[in-house]
């Protein structure tokens, strides 16, 4: 796939394309809906799959600091994007400037100019343009002077749940991950970058792996869980506690893992987590010895609820 970054790299060489555009986060069984349909039409008509989405989302522009915690980096989304079997991925800045193009603009320049578009595919609560005035409703008329047509795609349910970014996050700010494994149609995976702490685990015989994240990202609900970590195209069983080490004196929440059966330094390096199950709430003990005794219980727990089969 193709990744094209940026207003300015428009347009696109001159081959006609069927489109979605959407923010995407998570690309979750709603989102692949749509990007199927776009991938199938396009493979139909023998032309070229494009998908635009933006570095941030809007709300960050538009209504800053109501923004959501976000469940993908650019990077994670572009490769999931990348399997769904899109061509091109086009990842626009979303700044001042685009939050004020109006839809008639956003059709003509971007979808039909930028990357010749000649059918679109949405979702069914797709908005576009200044103040969101372009719809799904609007799309085929604002459309049709340039011989764009459209057609929406429908909202994905599972068990009369709507699937959405949005309940994900709820969900995943709960420590439920039930509902993001359905929804998403995989496990939850956190993306980031190892770095040092203060070494209390590897004095406690459970040396971890700290993870910084990229800010805009949602941490999942404070707990101790069990999981996967991904290190490069080695797999680990992990227990992570995602928390505040109350043992110790509270601090700002955070993320770290007890890779088992990993020998090696790992600060510095990326890292991705895969969360499989909330084993508990984190608990404040009065003694390290406590805190020890929980730790090798959740990391026996951890032995049993990963197989074999997910560290292939």
């Amino acid at each position: 796939m193709q990744v094209v970054e940026g207003l300015a790299a428009l347009p696109l060489d001159d081959v006609p394309a069927v489109v979605t555009v959407g923010f995407f986060d998570g690309v979750h069984l709603g989102h692949q809906a749509v990007l199927r349909t776009v991938v199938e039409d396009a493979r139909t008509r023998g032309i070229r799959s494009v998908a635009i989405t933006f570095d941030r989302h809007p709300r960050e522009i538009l209504s800053p600091g109501a923004e959501p915690r976000l469940l993908t980096t650019v990077s994670r989304k572009a490769e999931l994007i990348a399997r769904a079997g899109i061509d091109v991925l086009v990842v626009i800045g979303f700044d001042r400037d685009v939050s004020l193009l109006p839809a008639e603009a956003f059709v003509r320049d971007v979808l039909v100019g930028g990357v010749h578009a000649v059918h679109a595919a949405m979702g069914g609560n797709f908005t576009f343009g200044f103040k969101a005035l372009g719809t799904m409703q609007t799309l085929p008329v604002l459309g049709a002077p340039h011989g764009l047509t459209a057609q929406t795609v429908g909202l994905v349910e599972i068990d009369g749940r709507t699937v959405s970014s949005t309940s994900i996050r709820e969900a995943l700010a709960a420590g439920d991950l039930d509902w993001p494994r359905r929804a998403l149609g995989r496990r939850f995976v956190l993306d980031g970058e190892v770095v040092t702490g203060h070494g209390r685990g590897r004095g406690l015989g459970y040396p971890t792996a700290n993870l910084r994240t990229w800010p805009r990202l949602l941490l999942p609900g404070p707990g101790i869980y069990a999981g996967v970590a991904e290190h490069g195209r080695r797999r680990f069983r992990a227990a992570i506690d995602v928390g505040t080490n109350p043992t110790f004196g509270v601090e700002p929440l955070h993320v770290e893992s007890f890779l088992l059966g990993f020998e090696g330094d790992l600060p510095g390096e990326p890292l991705a987590i895969e969360f499989w199950a909330r084993l508990r709430q984190e608990v404040r003990y009065d003694s390290v010895e406590e805190l020890v005794a929980a730790i090798g219980r959740d990391v026996d727990r951890t032995l049993e609820l990963i197989p074999d089969a997910a560290l292939a």
